[in-house]
């Protein structure tokens, strides 16, 4: 069963408890040994927490990224969110605006429909479209530090035991 759906050991954000981790949404974070910290078992990220505030923190990140606990789930704080609305426009102008640029020269200088090449101006235009959207998740996993091998190999083990089950 994965991560993501199983129930965390208590409602209100405590030491003794184990919660699903808010980064990669798969592992489970508990506290480390003789320490006042959480750590992810699967994405190992470090988190601190703010116990009466029911606040955990990030501290191996660039920004420190907050999330509070609401009992049953993880709430992001609102003044990252104002930050991440300035990022989304700028991905979404860099995902954009070069692949604009190169549709509206495709569109502008056509091709002759009968030359062998003709299908080459919007095979670039995608292209571009796609170099830059691969750009854009590059940065996010990176930003994140998400470690996608490892998610991947611990969804091939969900997928390959719920086969083995249905095979019994």
């Amino acid at each position: 069963m994965s991560m993501l759906y199983s129930r965390p050991s208590s409602t209100v954000l405590n030491y003794y408890g184990a919660y699903y981790c808010p980064v990669c949404r798969h592992g489970e974070i508990a506290t480390l040994p003789l320490m006042e910290a959480f750590s992810c078992n699967f994405c190992r990220h470090i988190f601190t927490a703010n116990i009466d505030k029911q606040a955990i923190t990030i501290v191996d990140s660039q920004l420190p990224l907050t999330w509070y606990w609401t009992g049953k789930r993880w709430q992001n704080i609102r003044s990252v969110k104002t930050f991440q609305w300035g990022y989304r426009f700028l991905a979404l102008g860099f995902l954009l605006l070069p692949t604009l640029i190169v549709a509206t020269g495709a569109y502008l200088f056509p091709v002759l429909p009968d030359s062998p090449l003709a299908w080459f101006p919007w095979f670039w235009v995608g292209l571009t479209f796609i170099c830059h959207l691969s750009c854009l998740l590059w940065l996010v996993l990176e930003y994140y530090q998400f470690p996608l091998s490892l998610y991947f190999e611990a969804l091939m083990n969900n997928i390959l035991s719920r086969l083995s089950l249905s095979n019994d």
